[in-house]
């Protein structure tokens, strides 16, 4: 593989950790504000109470009693969306290549935000937000008109396989981009659970992408990845254990849409699960879980799902659970980047 010249792509590797170190100034100065805000009106996160399958929570509950008599404010995602959108428009705007997933990230954003909405305001039953079922099928509806837009706007219509070469796809990208989306969206939601937990993972991912999309010569796209790694480390200052805010629906599906968005754009499709290996893990137990429930009379494979709180369930405290996650999501993150070398992705 030919040596890369970095004297010659000097000034836009500057740029890009200029837009990493803008997304994570302007993240830290509106989060005063949204901190005023959350606890002056009161955002605090109605804790779920039931399982996905109906029945009470009775192991989640009793991991996180404390936090139940605790008021925590959700909806910190919106300070990501706001320093994202400001500084993409402002310096990084490019049709080819952050439009797209600046439009799908809010988008997506949109949903969560009155999914959060509902939440803080006592609204719905049970888990307290919107039904499932239609947060599934907006989430897709962004899904599908993004992928519309990859294939018909950008002109994408394959995937790249690893040692292989491109497959032509056809408009079947199309469902195959809003599979992937929602999918990650709906992965990352999941892994929120634990404080530091997804804005930690997010971190690696975002930088793993980012570097695999400057390796490929889409400085627009890495500068839009590193601006979401700035944000986010703002967002995990605050966010460590024992955390001042939970970022929310508004920052998990906008996060999560944005990652699948960027894994498609920089054509390693086949490498999100692996850099995105822990969201893997985590909405693999959900699933295992619930077919386990339904097909076994009930009986359960996990103390508790997602993995993360079985892991709590077995005595491990959640700083430690945490911790490990994040060390295992780096080495994920490496492991793709090394990947993507190998296989010709860049």
């Amino acid at each position: 593989m030919p040596s890369i010249d970095f004297s010659a792509i000097t000034d836009d590797l500057i740029r890009i950790f200029l837009l990493g170190a803008l997304g994570f100034s302007l993240a830290m100065l509106i989060t005063p504000a949204y901190t005023y805000l959350a606890y002056r009106y009161q955002f605090w996160k109605k804790i779920r109470s039931q399982a996905i399958t109906g029945e009470t929570a009775k192991v989640f509950t009793k991991l996180h009693a404390a936090k139940h008599r605790r008021n925590i404010p959700t909806m910190a995602g919106v300070i990501a969306l706001l320093t994202v959108g400001l500084v993409t428009l402002a310096f990084n705007w490019s049709r080819e290549q952050t439009w797209l997933p600046l439009a799908a990230m809010l988008g997506a954003g949109a949903i969560g935000l009155a999914d959060d909405i509902i939440n803080i305001r006592g609204m719905g039953q049970g888990n307290a937000g919107l039904r499932s079922s239609l947060k599934f099928w907006l989430i897709t509806l962004v899904a599908l008109v993004s992928g519309w837009y990859m294939y018909t706007k950008l002109g994408y219509d394959s995937i790249h396989i690893a040692f292989i070469g491109q497959w032509v796809l056809g408009w079947w990208l199309v469902p195959l981009f809003a599979f992937v989306v929602v999918a990650t969206a709906n992965a990352v939601n999941i892994t929120d659970g634990l404080d530091g937990l997804a804005g930690g993972l997010l971190v690696s991912a975002f930088a793993a992408f980012g570097t695999v999309a400057f390796l490929q010569g889409n400085f627009g796209l890495a500068g839009f990845c590193l601006t979401i790694v700035g944000a986010l480390l703002s967002y995990v200052w605050f966010n460590i254990f024992p955390a001042r805010f939970f970022m929310g629906d508004v920052g998990s599906f906008a996060l999560g849409t944005a990652l699948g968005v960027v894994a498609m754009l920089t054509d390693t499709l086949l490498l999100l699960p692996v850099i995105g290996g822990v969201f893997v893990l985590e909405v693999s137990s959900s699933l295992i879980q619930i077919l386990s429930k339904r097909l076994r009379g009930g009986k359960k494979i996990f103390l508790s799902a997602p993995i993360h709180h079985h892991f709590e369930a077995l005595g491990w405290p959640e700083t430690k659970v945490t911790m490990r996650f994040w060390v295992f999501g780096q080495v994920m993150a490496v492991l793709g980047i090394v990947l993507a070398l190998l296989g010709g992705s860049v």
